[in-house]
């Protein structure tokens, strides 16, 4: 199928439980503008990948945000938001459910193999309907066997369901440099502190320190793919300085985060931050 390309709308996106293929890939590209998909599932699993720019995905009471050469699993019925603004260039893959089986149950990011993009790429360019039982399902084949073997990316914030926290939510993503106390964003949700960690924790699974981690490491790949600087992020999100930033990521990744992006790009040599 051809690339779709420059300000798709949603109509413009081939329904995949139409189409009679176990496996079905085509890719999009977007130079300007968003891409916003509002809350929907199909009977299909969806893997999609991004080659530049970065996608942000709410499935299941979640945040998930899939930066460059990364892919978001999502299984069939899981239902999903999925939002974009440009440069976009990426590849969305649809698996019958039957064909699925050895994949994960739940949903995930995925670090993508080469192999996978070149696979993914190859078979964007078939036809919706190419013939059955020839190269193309062959090299699908192929492409089960690499998104199987594709490690998880920690690349999940999870979302409480709580009105009162999810504005709480909202705040803290729209100014993230504001460093306050959790009794702080407590009494700002009209909670006292104990409550809220309470329900933050049922909801969430996390501690509140844990969480704002999480959220802090998510603004800062997705800034960092955007083209900021190691040094920007890091006042933006309020650090004194890039060196606490950096000694953050390094013991979330064990890695730099300039490394860290430049592996995501398959950067040949990775810039230290």
């Amino acid at each position: 199928m051809p690339i779709i390309e420059s300000h798709p709308k949603p109509a413009d996106f081939p329904d995949p439980d139409d189409v009679p293929r176990p496996v079905m890939v085509y890719g999009l590209t977007l130079a300007t503008g968003v891409i916003e998909l509002s809350h929907h599932a199909h009977r299909k699993a969806q893997l999609l990948l991004t080659m530049r720019g970065v996608f942000t995905c709410e499935v299941e009471s979640g945040l998930w945000l899939v930066p460059p050469h990364c892919a978001i699993w999502m299984p069939g019925g899981a239902v999903h938001a999925i939002k974009a603004s440009g440069p976009i260039e990426g590849y969305n893959v649809f698996i019958d459910p039957a064909m699925a089986a050895a994949l994960p149950a739940t949903c995930c990011t995925l670090s993508v193999s080469p192999l996978l993009r070149e696979l993914l790429i190859r078979a964007a360019s078939f036809p919706l309907d190419y013939p059955e039982g020839g190269r193309e399902s062959h090299l699908g084949t192929l492409l089960l066997d690499e998104i199987a073997a594709a490690p998880v990316e920690h690349l999940h914030l999870p979302m409480p369901r709580d009105d009162r926290l999810r504005r709480i939510v909202e705040a803290m993503m729209a100014d993230p440099a504001d460093r306050g106390t959790m009794e702080t964003w407590a009494r700002r949700a009209g909670l006292s502190e104990r409550t809220f960690a309470r329900i933050l924790t049922r909801e969430t699974g996390m501690s509140f320190g844990r969480w704002r981690q999480q959220l802090t490491i998510m603004l800062a790949l997705q800034w960092m793919a955007a083209g900021a600087s190691i040094q920007s992020v890091a006042l933006d999100l309020g650090y004194e300085s890039a060196g606490s930033f950096v000694t953050m990521f390094r013991k979330a990744f064990g890695t730099s985060p300039g490394r860290y992006m430049a592996e995501r790009r398959g950067a040949t040599a990775a810039v230290d931050g």
